[in-house]
């Protein structure tokens, strides 16, 4: 992994098998990346339900124990498959990649700490389930897009027609009012899909709400006051 984070290392670094360099960096793509966050809780069970299984004859004294057999199979097995998946996925995403240039699209801010300076995951098409709206009192206008997951739900989210400067954030909102936090940006002046910026913002996040579960989305801005609503 020391030259590109993979996604598919979140089960390697679960189970302390990255080295020095490799846990470093991948430590630093977790904070950014809800996707690989949530596949981290998932591996987290599945080694605690495992931790049990190990070789029948004792350790040596004083060798620490490793982490069980069957466990790090596993996940050596998960991540070959995955990298041949990733193969194909590299393709999809240089054509969607060069789609968004052509159509123009922008990448936000995302929010990573008290300087908001780390840089977000990169763009990407909008995927998934649709969902569009526009606000008549603000003018700002996003679309959403859904994709149901075994851990909760992906979005791919957009966002025109608003001016900084502002900081924001993209709420789920359950069926039963619950919020959840799918992501967070600010936007410099003059902002986003507007005269002199005509790019809209684009990010991707996750949220552990299911697909049934979530209601709408709303666009708040940091301190109060919401944007827009996206109802699903």
């Amino acid at each position: 992994m020391s030259s590109q984070v993979e996604h598919t290392d979140v089960g390697a670094y679960a189970l302390g098998l990255l080295e020095a360099d490799d846990r470093r960096a991948f430590e630093a793509h977790l904070r950014a990346c809800g996707f690989c966050q949530a596949e981290l809780r998932e591996m987290g069970s599945m080694a605690e339900a495992l931790s049990g299984i190990g070789p029948a004859e004792a350790e040596p004294p004083g060798e620490p124990a490793g982490p069980p057999a069957p466990v790090i199979d596993l996940v050596r097995r998960k991540q070959a498959r995955d990298r041949r998946v990733r193969r194909v996925a590299y393709a999809a995403g240089a054509a969607a990649a060069a789609a968004l240039v052509a159509a123009g699209v922008g990448v936000g801010t995302t929010l990573g700490g008290d300087d908001g300076q780390k840089a977000p995951p990169q763009a990407q098409a909008i995927v998934g389930e649709r969902h569009q709206a526009t606000d008549a009192r603000t003018g700002a206008s996003g679309t959403v897009g859904l994709v149901n997951k075994k851990w909760g739900t992906q979005v791919t989210f957009e966002l025109a027609k608003v001016k900084g400067p502002l900081r924001c954030h993209l709420e789920a909102v359950s069926t039963s009012g619950a919020r959840t936090v799918v992501g967070g940006w600010r936007v410099p002046a003059p902002g986003y899909g507007v005269p002199g910026s005509p790019k809209p913002l684009t990010m991707q996040g996750a949220t552990a709400l299911s697909r049934d579960e979530i209601s709408r989305f709303q666009v708040v801005v940091d301190g109060g006051g919401t944007l827009l609503t996206i109802p699903v």
